[in-house]
């Protein structure tokens, strides 16, 4: 079913900025971007991010968000952004959580600002299925309402979908957001590594013990990262206020994702049984309704594929 009219119009080719776009997700965008003859400016401060990940069709710039000096001279020609600019570590937020607002809520902030006053009123931001909380019934659609967050990481989530809200209200920016479920693919490298495949490919990989919460029993939605990237590319054209949930619909037992990686590495290794671990909600699973009957985005790699896709990957960064 293709998106209502009133708020998707084609568009060729569009010139599109994106910050954060040395890490994981953004590099992966970024290609894709390209690929599809969209012209790219990549912004990172590379405190998290590598300049190697960036494709080299893209214009890179090394520019925080704090600088809105250098935003207000790189944005202006630009059709939109793609906000991907935060620090996702949940534990390192409960540490620090100063330091996560100030980069997260006002580095958004200022970006919006800067968008403002150089006339760049499209952002699609880069979201999370934490803002969900403990869902009260599965599978989570948008219209479900926002929890109650255990950790600075998720407020300032919220807190950064509520800006991009408020300026599309005040300032009639197009705005889309993004609320992704558990990406997974290759090029995943966060330091401290934080999130369960990578962790566990590398495990595997190297014959050291699995390190696992809950046995393995949580349920999640394991998004590949190629059909994340193309929520974005096809949200680009969109007029107004969409939020969007990007998973698969389907939730795995992470146990059985371990036993996935063992059946394609072919061997198994030991299990560091980690006990349990606060905040951590039992079963994340999206409805992707909404997005499947506005954009026509779908999945397409399935988890099996994906992890084959990953383990190669990281063959090839520790042969």
């Amino acid at each position: 079913m293709q998106p209502s009219p009133r708020h998707y119009v084609k568009i060729n080719s569009m010139k599109v900025l994106v910050t954060g776009g040395a890490g994981f997700i953004g590099s992966h965008v970024n290609k894709l971007l390209l690929d599809q003859g969209h012209s790219v400016t990549v912004i990172d401060d590379l405190s998290k991010g590598y300049q190697a990940s960036v494709d080299p069709r893209a214009n890179f710039q090394r520019v925080s968000l704090e600088n809105q000096e250098e935003l207000k001279k790189i944005l202006p020609g630009h059709d939109g952004v793609i906000h991907m600019a935060s620090f996702i570590e949940v534990g390192e937020s409960v540490k620090n959580p100063v330091e996560f607002t100030q980069n997260n809520i006002v580095g958004t902030v200022k970006l919006l600002e800067a968008m403002k006053n150089t006339g760049v009123k499209k952002i699609i931001f880069s979201s999370s299925a934490c803002v969900y909380g403990v869902p009260k019934k599965l599978p989570i659609t948008e219209e479900d309402p926002l929890g109650e967050q255990k950790n600075p990481y998720g407020i300032t989530k919220i807190t950064m979908e509520e800006f991009c809200k408020l300026y599309h209200t005040l300032h009639q920016f197009d705005v889309t957001i993004l609320r992704y479920f558990n990406p997974y693919g290759p090029g995943e490298l966060h330091f401290p590594e934080t999130h369960a495949i990578p962790n566990f490919v590398k495990s595997a990989l190297a014959k050291t013990p699995i390190p696992l919460f809950w046995k393995g029993e949580q349920v999640r939605d394991f998004i590949y990262i190629d059909d994340l990237a193309e929520a974005h590319v096809l949200a680009l054209p969109l007029t107004g206020l969409h939020i969007y949930n990007v998973g698969t619909q389907t939730g795995v037992k992470v146990i059985d994702v371990v036993k996935q990686i063992f059946e394609i590495v072919g061997y198994e290794v030991p299990i560091d049984d980690k006990g349990e671990r606060k905040g951590d909600v039992p079963t994340l699973v999206a409805s992707s309704q909404k997005i499947k009957k506005d954009l026509g985005w779908k999945v397409k790699v399935s988890l099996d594929e994906g992890l084959q896709k990953t383990i190669d990957f990281f063959k090839i960064q520790n042969p």
